[in-house]
């Protein structure tokens, strides 16, 4: 399962709507071993395509090593969709090189909604997972 917050899903949302009909693309990091997303990293779309998209080189490098020196890691990787349901394609599913990550889709297809699902793809094996969405800035 995963669990992430509020204010996390409305940003890739609105990142997802503000990049659309393009794909958007990030990164969720949080501390190694944690299984917790705690800051969101919007990446570039370096392919600037409605189809597929593909992390710019050199931000991947400086947003991976910044997540190393953080003692970080991805904990979820997202993208969107823009014209289909949110499932990982075959291309998605073949660039899936983080095994311990989330793989959270956004659809945009629909103006007034959003649809979103998370993954686990180890080895091309695609297991979806239920989303906990959770409003962390709120105390008990």
């Amino acid at each position: 399962m995963l669990t992430i917050d509020r204010a996390i899903i409305d940003a890739i949302v609105a990142h997802a709507r503000r990049d659309h009909p393009d794909e958007a693309c990030g990164v969720v990091a949080g501390a190694i071993g944690s299984d917790v997303p705690r800051r969101h990293i919007p990446m570039d779309n370096a392919a600037r395509s409605m189809t597929f998209y593909e992390f710019d080189s050199m931000e991947h490098l400086r947003v991976w090593r910044e997540m190393d020196d953080l003692d970080e890691e991805p904990v979820v990787i997202y993208h969107s969709h823009t014209a289909t349901e949110a499932y990982p394609s075959r291309t998605d599913i073949s660039f899936a090189g983080e095994p311990n990550a989330h793989y959270l889709l956004v659809s945009t297809r629909e103006p007034d909604s959003e649809e979103i699902r998370s993954f686990r793809i180890v080895d091309g094996v695609v297991t979806e997972e239920e989303v906990n969405i959770v409003d962390a800035t709120v105390k008990a």
